[in-house]
């Protein structure tokens, strides 16, 4: 589709034209568009809803065919720690998406799940679709646990609700950090929320949600000139807010490596943001045994450790 700028719509926000001419695309899909990359202008993506455009502008927007509401199943390989017929407990590697959402319709953890369970599927809202009860980002890895069914759905979310403060729930992090803190362990406790201006990212901003990390400095990396340039942090949550370890690290000066959106600088043998959830513990949801499960380090984050000569990294 094109739309061109009409001259009264000089310096009008970019969501806003758009909604006034494309009457049929209602304005969270026109958002998500814009967000995907989908929108652009002299063939440069426009990736900012609130973009004002020129008079005379021809806008370009890619509508994708629709696809099927329900994912479909399909044949993504998963490595699985543990599963029996209520839960899966997975080891989610980096660059694969959790859920289907704009500019992800396929390829995510939750097309896999379909193929890899069948029909034993959580079936709340009344369509059959895995259990997600929490999420990691697309390039962060680790432990992730899912429901087979309505039952364990139902106690799994009530357990990631409560964050450990009444059961077992335990969700431990490691973090590769820019400098390192001056003592050896804290707790940064600053609610968190959208960015005011940059709303693919959240931040700390008061009136936000709560959110509480405790941290404990695990080494530090020396540089050529021998003064200490980075850290390994073993993170505990509290809560579980969006991109919350990776938010709290940067507002405390130390972001995480290779965390861009952060503003944590690239390291070139890290190729992404260096946040691994290493060990997962909580209450079976059927049977009310404690479980608890570790992943190691992935090769590219254990690679720096092994290399350094420390020990294995201990919560």
């Amino acid at each position: 589709m094109e739309v061109v700028v009409e001259g009264s719509e000089g310096s009008a926000r970019l969501d806003r034209v758009l909604a006034a001419h494309l009457t049929d695309l209602s304005r969270s899909r026109l958002k998500a568009l814009i967000l995907a990359g989908a929108v652009t202008l002299k063939a440069s993506a426009i990736r900012d809803p609130a973009y004002h455009v020129s008079s005379g502008d021809t806008i370009t927007i890619d509508v994708p065919e629709a696809v099927p509401a329900e994912p479909k199943g399909e044949d993504i390989a998963l490595d699985i720690v543990f599963e029996d017929d209520d839960i899966v407990v997975l080891n989610k590697p980096k660059g694969l998406v959790v859920h289907p959402a704009a500019g992800h319709e396929t390829g995510t953890l939750v097309n896999a799940l379909i193929a890899h369970c069948g029909t034993s599927l959580s079936g709340i809202g009344g369509v059959r679709r895995p259990g997600i009860v929490h999420r990691l980002d697309k390039d962060t890895t680790g432990l992730m646990v899912v429901a087979k069914n309505d039952l364990a759905h139902a106690s799994l979310t009530a357990q990631f609700a409560d964050h450990g403060r009444t059961g077992p729930m335990q969700r431990g992090y490691m973090a590769f950090v820019w400098g390192v803190p001056g003592r050896q362990r804290g707790t940064v406790d600053a609610p968190i929320d959208r960015h005011p201006f940059a709303r693919e990212k959240m931040a700390v901003r008061p009136g936000g949600r709560e959110a509480v990390t405790h941290w404990e400095l695990q080494a530090a990396y020396q540089g050529p000139s021998g003064k200490p340039v980075a850290a390994l942090l073993a993170c505990q949550l509290e809560t579980g807010r969006t991109h919350q370890i990776r938010v709290h690290a940067a507002s405390r000066g130390h972001p995480l490596i290779s965390d861009a959106l952060y503003g944590g600088a690239l390291a070139l043998d890290v190729p992404r943001q260096a946040l691994h959830a290493a060990r997962l513990g909580f209450a079976h949801p059927i049977t009310g045994e404690a479980l608890r499960f570790e992943a190691p380090l992935p090769p590219e984050l254990a690679a720096g450790w092994q290399a350094a000569g420390l020990p294995d990294p201990v919560f």
